[in-house]
């Protein structure tokens, strides 16, 4: 079974730049991760805010199909840690899976790692979005699962 990416959208694929973080900036959206994630040896699941809507808004631009999309409870999370966290590990289950966010701390990397282990939490800036290096890092960690 192939290893999971989850994908958040703001700040990943639509970078803020200067802009402010909210903003939902469509026109900032490079149609070229379409093909570099269409590329990526996994299955692609919506891990953002935008729920079902980036099926609506953002895959069709990136021509991709429609995508599963992460749901997570509404509980809080532990003091420093993100509020994907938990569930995204959840969602995995046993599966290897990559979480692409421009949120994620070090302290989720820490608790994934006592509580999963085979994972990679990838840290894109939001002020330029994912980029050819960060496709090359995500690609080379996913074939080697």
């Amino acid at each position: 079974m192939k290893p999971i990416l989850f994908l958040d959208v703001d700040g990943p694929l639509l970078p803020f730049g200067d802009g402010v973080p909210g903003d939902p900036g469509l026109p900032r959206l490079d149609p070229a991760h379409g093909p570099w994630l269409a590329a990526l040896p996994c299955e692609l699941i919506w891990a953002t805010t935008w729920m079902d809507d980036a099926n609506t808004h953002i895959a069709p631009l990136l021509g991709l199909p429609p995508l599963p999309v992460a749901n997570w409870p509404d509980d809080e999370p532990p003091q420093g840690l993100h509020w994907k966290t938990r569930g995204l590990t959840a969602i995995a289950g046993t599966r290897p899976f990559a979480w692409v966010d421009d949120e994620i701390r070090d302290e989720d990397r820490a608790w994934v790692a006592e509580h999963h282990g085979d994972a990679l939490l990838h840290r894109v800036d939001p002020r330029h979005g994912l980029t050819d290096a960060d496709y090359l890092t995500l690609d080379a960690w996913l074939r080697a699962r």
